[in-house]
């Protein structure tokens, strides 16, 4: 299986997510990632889903999701042709034992520590999924109390906006 990214553009309308959403579902998609925000025009707002599959499921998926009304324009963003990157907050026990390795990890990560009690030590960690991922496994060794990710968000590279490629 491949892994997926789309950026879909819909008008920012009630219940648009869920119309987009419940496309992948019935197609038997598996959504890793999903992002939602308004752009630049509160018009409209811009959905990026990571998500696994087949070429063949994943062309006709997006010809399904280009007959919803409010969708405007869908771009696939591979490695290439973008830049993509998560957002995570992660919250350790601060513990005298553990601290300075923990302290040590977050700093060769670039982890900026965001909250400090006598409990627990919270980091904001940004870059690609991979990087995320490999911070969290460094992190089991220790005792990770909370983790909130925001998922995958990517612009394509140069000027081409999806704005450009509405399909209006």
């Amino acid at each position: 299986m491949e892994r997926y990214t789309l950026a879909v553009l819909v008008r920012n309308r009630f219940g648009v997510l869920n119309r987009v959403t419940s496309m992948f579902r019935r197609r038997r998609f598996n959504i890793s990632a999903l992002t939602v925000s308004e752009t630049e025009s509160a018009d409209f707002s811009r959905i990026t889903v990571v998500f696994d599959g087949d070429d063949d499921n994943k062309d006709q998926l997006i010809n399904q999701l280009y007959k919803l009304p409010d969708v405007t324009s869908i771009r696939e963003l591979n490695k290439s042709e973008s830049v993509s990157c998560e957002l995570m907050l992660i919250k350790m026990e601060n513990n005298p034992e553990t601290r300075e390795d923990i302290l040590t990890a977050a700093e060769a990560f670039g982890a900026k520590t965001v909250n400090y009690t006598r409990d627990a030590i919270m980091f904001r960690l940004t870059g690609d999924t991979g990087k995320i991922d490999e911070f969290i496994n460094l992190m089991r060794d220790f005792n990770i109390l909370e983790i909130c990710r925001t998922g995958s968000v990517s612009l394509e590279k140069g000027a081409t906006t999806i704005r450009k490629v509405t399909n209006l």
